[in-house]
């Protein structure tokens, strides 16, 4: 418990007090091809259904709002846990992933794993009963993205593409590659920001709750009463944002480091008026085992498959603990993203994790020491410090 108290601690200090009002920004109650329509940019809806039943939502932008720029290929976008397509979005032209990257002259793709908002249908089961939300990010690596791949290299006849993923999105593909190694053939390279992979030096005031077993003890209540999803986008997290968030400057600091609680604080990135925009979109939703196989890193200190128990483990996989994902076979290149200030991805478990790839391209370090786990998504200067620097990687491939 001593973790989670700090967490709330962490959450409630506020730095300095200034009472000024952030005017709403209907932004908020936009969906992400509303959001990118409203800027001038072409917007499409696909659906994709996993060989597992899931219907999965793709937001695409062809191209660029002035179309100028030559085209340069395919590159899916995907987000991290409790996250969906609008985070690439959210910060609007120029700044925003999605739209640097089609001004660029790329055919950007933003994927949604399943269970967020997008992509709560299943073929069979109801996103209220538990067999839809029996999944972590195994199932999407293992799932979702080969069905995202083969249709958007089916629907643009392409036969490679690029991938950009932040945090979650990041540990998806290295399942995808470590147990499908022959889409390794089908990504022209891959850009991880904010890695996760191995996790037993993260600085996040969570590991401490995890390694006490607090997290374990929630998974089992929130099980017996019925609860396997956490934290869906609904219309109270948004009007939070756009009531609570947007009164007064004590408001709107708290809610910041609310959610720099979960990336690190201390970061002047976040542009305090984007964030009742942000808590309208954000969190999106996830399942709970989702939580409990990250977890379940940080105890092991291993980067393996979800651990069900010896009698079950040695039922599954043949030994009583799960096997480790073969990084090995991780033979695409890929270069990892990371900053100094984020509690989520550490940079000691991040060499760990580059040391062990057959094809890096390189581990890059944001050129500024406060810059943390969301700022990729959302830093004021997220453009200049880290997507110019993708995009000039990417031209390489």
């Amino acid at each position: 418990m001593a973790g989670l108290l700090r967490l709330v601690l962490l959450a409630m200090h506020f730095t300095a007090l200034q009472l000024q009002r952030v005017e709403y920004n209907p932004d908020t109650h936009l969906s992400t091809p509303q959001l990118i329509t409203k800027y001038g940019y072409s917007a499409e809806t696909h659906t994709v259904l996993t060989a597992d039943g899931y219907f999965l939502t793709l937001h695409r932008i062809p191209r660029g709002r002035d179309g100028e720029a030559p085209y340069k290929g395919c590159v899916i976008v995907q987000h991290g846990v409790l996250s969906s397509s609008a985070d690439w979005v959210i910060t609007g032209p120029d700044k925003a992933l999605g739209y640097v990257l089609a001004d660029a002259g790329y055919d950007v793709w933003l994927g949604n794993a399943r269970g967020n908002t997008y992509s709560r249908r299943h073929a069979k089961f109801t996103s209220k009963g538990k067999k839809f939300w029996d999944f972590s990010w195994h199932e999407m690596g293992v799932y979702d993205l080969p069905a995202v791949v083969d249709y958007i290299l089916n629907k643009t006849g392409e036969n490679k593409l690029y991938y950009i993923g932040h945090s979650m999105g990041t540990t998806m593909f290295y399942v995808l590659l470590s147990e499908r190694p022959q889409y390794n053939s089908k990504f022209r390279a891959m850009f991880s920001l904010a890695p996760v992979a191995f996790t037993s030096h993260i600085t996040n005031p969570l590991r401490d709750f995890v390694l006490a077993g607090g997290f374990d003890a929630v998974y089992r209540t929130m099980r017996n009463i019925g609860m396997f999803s956490i934290l869906p986008n609904s219309d109270v997290s948004i009007e939070i944002g756009r009531q609570l968030c947007r009164d007064t400057a004590f408001a709107n600091t708290i809610c910041g480091n609310i959610l720099l609680a979960f990336g690190g604080f201390g970061s002047a990135q976040l542009n305090t008026s984007v964030i009742p925009t942000i808590l309208g979109h954000t969190p999106a939703g996830a399942s709970v085992k989702t939580f409990l196989h990250y977890a379940q890193l940080i105890k092991s200190e291993r980067f393996c498959q979800f651990d069900f128990g010896p009698y079950e483990n040695s039922r599954l996989y043949g030994k009583e603990t799960p096997p480790a994902y073969k990084l090995d076979n991780l033979k695409a290149p890929i270069s990892l993203h990371y900053s100094d200030h984020d509690s989520l991805s550490s940079h000691t478990d991040i060499m760990k994790l580059f040391k062990q790839l057959p094809n890096p391209v390189g581990a890059f370090r944001v050129p500024l020491k406060q810059f943390n786990h969301l700022d990729f998504l959302w830093g004021k200067d997220a453009k200049t410090l880290v997507y110019d620097h993708i995009l000039e990687l990417m031209s390489k491939y």
